[in-house]
């Protein structure tokens, strides 16, 4: 069996088939698992990068039958049922999980791709904190840039990861660069835009929670922009679709995303946004024993809906994939995916969330604050990750203070293999 993409889908198959007689190959570009909803305090300063990673072979190692291969899928020969790997390697399988998550979605904006700072890597993460501060450094070198926009940092998309970064980016100016630039840089001139097509912020939830967002945002010194979208950038500028030109070095695009480019190699039937339509078991139709689960599959929800591309929704795919394939090994047939909704949540700054329960509670301020920090911390990979974790977050909270305010220089070119 080859499991295709190292994320929350993959590896919750992987681990959950311990029991089944199956020999497991888990395969990813990078030999760490990504996690992808605290990539914006990486990208802000708050948690260095090593702690929302995890090497895979460490998880991995508790599974004697699951190994790890480091490698970039190029595709797959059906008749063969070989995974075309780089470098003319294949994987033979006899069941297949593609996981491969996704990619940013710039919908054709010009100039978003090649002006934007995506948020869906470690690297992204870490090219915009290096980014970031730099632009505060350039300014207090040469005053003149901030009229030029180097401290304006515009965000593009009201949903969860928009409103955290933009929430976070504000904390990150008012409470700690205002004090490291003391005398050297005027820090009231910096400016954080969040702009969001629709008529308000993290729409997937109740009204009632999207004033609340607004609302803090505003008091903290985040300017809306709402009913609006980015219209075009360019390394000085962004325009928004109502004529609006902003003078900005910084535009973070948190506005979408699309599946993974591979879902396209594959040649299987894709939906909305390149996702791979898969039938109500997660499996792939006219590819036996083929699944798909995650941001890179189209898992129809209630009233015929799409079910969102989260964390839960492939952690949940990922275990029942697992059951599938268990029950396909003993000769039975796999009952259809049913998705539990646990809530919904974003944070919005210190002790300040939203956060919606299924069934009925809404926590609000300092609660849902708290409710975010003991669930991300809880999903965390690792014993190391949780504490280092944990002790950021208590030194920001204590100290109005952050640690990883760093920048690294490009990444250099490899040095060629010896002979």
């Amino acid at each position: 069996m080859v499991i295709v993409g190292a994320g929350f889908g993959g590896l919750e198959t992987a681990t959950h088939l311990k029991d089944v007689p199956v020999d497991v190959t888990v395969v990813d570009r990078n030999n760490f698992h990504t996690f992808q909803p605290l990539l914006y305090q990486v990208a802000t300063s708050g948690l260095n990068a090593a702690d929302v990673a995890y090497p895979v072979r460490g998880l991995l190692r508790r599974y004697p039958t699951a190994v790890f291969r480091r490698a970039e899928v190029t595709g797959v020969d059906w008749d063969t049922r070989h995974v075309l790997l780089d470098g003319d390697a294949t994987l033979p399988f006899d069941y297949l999980v593609v996981a491969a998550g996704a990619c940013t979605n710039y919908f054709g904006i010009p100039g978003a791709a090649e002006y934007g700072f995506p948020l869906y890597t470690l690297r992204d993460a870490t090219r915009l904190r290096n980014h970031l501060l730099g632009r505060f450094e350039a300014a207090a070198a040469r005053q003149g840039l901030v009229d030029e926009g180097a401290l304006t940092f515009v965000v593009a998309g009201g949903g969860p990861t928009g409103v955290e970064t933009a929430g976070a980016v504000a904390e990150l100016i008012d409470a700690v660069l205002r004090k490291d630039f003391r005398g050297a840089l005027d820090v009231d001139q910096a400016r954080v835009v969040l702009v969001e097509m629709g008529d308000s912020l993290l729409p997937a939830m109740r009204p009632g929670s999207r004033r609340h967002a607004a609302e803090t945002q505003a008091g903290r010194r985040v300017e809306l922009r709402l009913g609006t979208r980015v219209e075009s950038v360019d390394a000085t500028s962004v325009k928004l679709a109502g004529g609006e030109v902003l003078a900005a070095h910084t535009l973070v695009w948190a506005a979408g995303v699309q599946a993974n480019p591979l879902a396209a190699r594959l040649g299987v039937e894709c939906g909305r946004g390149g996702r791979i339509r898969v039938a109500p078991d997660l499996s792939v139709t006219g590819r036996p024993g083929t699944f798909a689960v995650g941001d890179i599959a189209q898992v129809g929800g209630p009233a015929g809906h799409t079910l969102p591309g989260l964390a839960p929704v492939a952690m949940q795919g990922g275990r029942h994939v697992a059951d599938a394939i268990a029950a396909c090994v003993a000769g039975r047939t796999p009952g259809p995916f049913r998705y539990r909704d646990k809530g919904t949540m974003a944070t919005i700054g210190r002790a300040a969330a939203v956060a919606e329960l299924p069934w009925g509670p809404r926590l609000w301020g300092t609660p849902g604050w708290l409710a975010w920090l003991g669930l991300h911390l809880w999903y965390v990979m690792g014993n190391r990750n949780r504490l280092s974790v944990f002790l950021n977050w208590a030194w920001s909270y204590l100290t109005w203070d952050r640690g990883p305010r760093v920048i690294f220089e490009p990444d250099q070119p490899a040095r060629p293999a010896p002979d």
